[in-house]
């Protein structure tokens, strides 16, 4: 992300330090899970739970060698696991799982918080519009058709229209923040081949998520697809009334100051 373009709020959110923490999230409420059945030691579970950690430049640094993310990742966690004096604790991180068990189930975690923010934002934008819409709801203006002066308006008829699209796109986007809210535990061709369907239940209850009814390698794209297209709209919205505005406060125009 380019810093001086991104909100600080929403730039920790993409950061590395979180993207790490989310695949951690993930890994340890897939070593609880496990536990619960029986399947990893609870102790262990514990273990990681308490004293798992890592540090970003490290796992970059492990990374150039590896040339793998979540080998890098999983390799540096377990560092820290030695270094707390739990060594053997750590082979039951990443039991089971593939690379895109954690690094699309993390995905979605960092795509709520971003949601959360994008929902806020708009509802806000909504709530204005609204405002404004009724200030001016007798403030007389010159409707125009192809920018050529057609019937009289109100500028609180042009902010309504604006306001009854944000409408729709806080819908639309609440829909696809439901619709990336999945995780994935099927494994490297997501036959369940290693953790069992009711176990995936368990690790992505843990999470909030809603476990993928069916996924390959991956949580299918079409998931973020529609979310990229809805953002689209949103800020196709965002520059409709942007451009309008600048519009009405030409000189030659002065509509609006």
């Amino acid at each position: 992300m380019i810093a001086r373009y991104t909100r600080p709020e929403m730039g920790r959110i993409w950061s590395d330090q979180n993207k790490f923490q989310q695949w951690l999230e993930v890994e340890l409420a897939a070593s609880e899970a496990l536990a619960e059945r029986g399947v990893v030691p609870a102790e262990a579970a514990r273990l990681l739970r308490a004293h798992a950690g890592f540090d970003v430049p490290r796992i970059l640094e492990i990374e150039k060698e590896v040339r793998h993310d979540v080998i890098a990742f999983t390799t540096a966690v377990a560092e820290t696991m030695a270094q707390a004096g739990h060594a053997e604790a750590s082979r039951w991180l990443h039991y089971g799982l593939t690379s895109n068990d954690v690094v699309d189930t993390a995905q979605a975690l960092v795509l709520q918080q971003a949601s959360a923010i994008l929902l806020r934002g708009l509802q806000g934008l909504r709530d204005v519009l609204k405002r404004r819409a009724l200030e001016f709801e007798h403030t007389v203006q010159i409707g125009r058709t192809h920018g050529v002066h057609a019937e009289p308006i109100t500028f609180g008829l042009k902010l309504a229209i604006w306001y009854e699209e944000a409408g729709r796109n806080l819908a639309r986007l609440q829909a696809a923040a439901k619709d990336v809210n999945v995780g994935k535990m099927s494994g490297a061709v997501g036959a369940f081949g290693h953790i069992a369907p009711e176990v995936e239940e368990i690790i992505c209850a843990r999470l909030n998520l809603q476990p993928a009814a069916v996924a390959s390698q991956v949580i299918q794209r079409d998931r973020h697809a529609h979310f990229v297209s809805v953002l689209a709209l949103v800020t196709a919205l965002c520059e409709k009334i942007a451009l309008e505005v600048r519009h009405l406060q030409r000189t030659e125009v002065r509509e609006a100051e």
